[in-house]
């Protein structure tokens, strides 16, 4: 490597932030850039350590140490190309991605790992500013025409890869812009939405067509796509969240966690926050807005972060988030063996940012007042037990614990069940598995009609951005070997081959 005693040298070191009381006045990126010392540091921590498992930690399988050491010699073009060889989209991952292969990371046995998403981050971004992203046109086009249903991170990743191979690519959107997930769910403060059109117009200068406002199964009949095109790539997204039914669900200020989000990004680019798009016939056709009021997000994951983190923008009087299971360890225990991915306790941005936890909690009942507004949550802790793998296995309610907290506005960040089923799903007729989902293996990605494919959440269910762009990578490779008997997405080499 660049410097074999780097990682004895130096320790991991982020970025440094904005400061809390500056950055929640705004919707912006908050977090700054390595100066260039900095940065060769932190890439010089890189060892070499004969089996890297931080290629099996990441879902795309980056070759990490090579890229760690392109970057500590500043060889950004080797660094670049490198880094774009397995990911399309590295200055998404290297913003928004749990960095998997950073838990991985040999050097994380003993010491703080190296700080790859930000490294990945620095590597995408220096060479969009020194003009190494150049669009990718294929030299040939093979005539044969393939429609991508979704231009989240799994529509876009497959768009992109069936682009390279010579296939004429349209992409249909039932929103205003392309994006899904990244554009719309994710808030601006972790990902700035010019980050996604920079990305999608570099797309479109490729040759790939985006379609938007075109909602298949809707506005777009199923039997037109057929027709029309050689391939389908269903890459929607799972998309209908998990609810609450407990007394008090249906009253006014209980919402569910992306539709709040939804709301506070088309708002970032002046769009109404109201218009086409939502996914349900029954959601609230309202504005959701945390400013002066109480606010309880339901769930610890990211997107209740992500809630959180708004809600401090928009000017909430309090914010709590509950959690059903028990406080995570902060480190590893003997049930977290390295290199696998550890469930311990995470601190969000957001959390810093000003919020209350509460863990091991139930929501009974969503208290109204004579309105049918809500105006607090009763809630009753738990006791858990934990099965011979340390996991929490059961739970039973402590007595007496049971208490209201005031609530004006409750956001359920619980998940997602699976796609939509109806429109698409339903007038193609595809098999679904026992959770709802679109049915296709993961090493083939083909429904039970043959010429459509699926990939991302709508086929796994709801799972990192990472792992959507890994899917509809793979996904692309089989809809290829469909349409042409074998694939030039096979190999680095095969897909560098194509770009002029």
């Amino acid at each position: 490597m660049g410097k074999p005693t780097g990682f004895m040298e130096f320790t991991r070191s982020l970025p440094g932030k904005r400061p809390v009381e500056e950055r929640i006045k705004d919707y912006n990126e908050f977090v700054n850039r390595y100066s260039d010392q900095q940065l060769n540091q932190q890439a010089s921590r890189c060892m070499n350590c004969g089996v890297p498992f931080c290629h099996n930690g990441c879902p795309l399988g980056n070759v990490i140490p090579e890229f760690n050491d392109a970057v500590y010699r500043k060889n950004w073009e080797e660094a670049y190309s490198i880094l774009s060889s397995t990911n399309n989209f590295p200055e998404f991952t290297g913003r928004i991605c749990p960095a998997p292969c950073e838990t991985a990371c040999v050097l994380g046995i003993n010491q703080p790992a190296i700080t790859i998403e930000e490294i990945e981050k620095h590597i995408i971004e220096i060479a969009f500013e020194k003009g190494l992203v150049k669009a990718r046109k294929p030299n040939l086009r093979t005539g044969k025409k393939v429609a991508v249903i979704g231009s989240g991170p799994a529509g876009l990743a497959a768009a992109a890869q069936l682009n390279y191979a010579g296939h004429s690519v349209t992409v249909y959107e039932r929103d205003e812009k392309p994006g899904g997930l990244l554009r719309y769910g994710i808030p601006d403060f972790k990902l700035e939405k010019w980050v996604v059109e920079r990305r999608v117009s570099l797309m479109e200068e490729e040759g790939v067509v985006f379609k938007c406002h075109a909602n298949v199964g809707g506005n777009v009949k199923v039997n037109d796509l057929l027709r029309e095109y050689q391939a389908i790539v269903l890459a929607g997204g799972s998309t209908v969240p998990r609810t609450l039914n407990i007394p008090g669900h249906d009253l006014k200020g209980v919402y569910p966690a992306m539709q709040f989000l939804k709301q506070q990004n088309k708002r970032n680019y002046q769009s109404d926050p109201l218009a086409f798009g939502d996914i349900e016939s029954n959601i609230h056709h309202e504005a959701i807005l945390a400013n002066g009021k109480h606010v309880v997000v339901i769930g610890g994951g990211d997107t209740g972060s992500d809630c959180v983190g708004t809600s401090n923008r928009q000017g909430a009087a309090s914010i709590t988030q509950l959690e059903l299971l028990p406080k995570p360890p902060e480190g590893r225990t003997p049930y977290m063996p390295w290199p696998t991915y550890p469930m311990t306790l995470k601190t969000s941005t957001s959390h810093e940012e000003g919020c209350g936890r509460e863990w091991a909690v139930a929501t009974k009942e969503f208290v109204g007042d004579a309105n049918g507004q809500l105006k607090a949550l009763r809630i009753v802790e738990l006791q858990w037990t934990s099965s011979s793998d340390g996991r929490p296995a059961q739970f039973a309610e402590v007595p007496g614990s049971e208490r209201e907290i005031p609530c004006e506005l409750a956001l359920l960040a619980m998940g997602f069940l699976h796609p939509q089923k109806e429109g698409l799903l339903a007038e193609l007729g595809v098999e679904l598995d026992e959770r709802g989902n679109v049915k296709a293996t993961e090493k083939q990605y083909q429904t039970n009609i043959p010429k459509v494919f699926t990939a991302g959440d709508m086929r796994r269910g709801q799972s990192l951005v990472v792992w959507a762009i890994s899917e509809g990578r793979e996904c692309a490779r089989k809809v290829d070997e469909y349409l042409l008997g074998q694939s030039v997405l096979e190999t680095k080499d095969a897909m560098l081959s194509l770009a002029i």
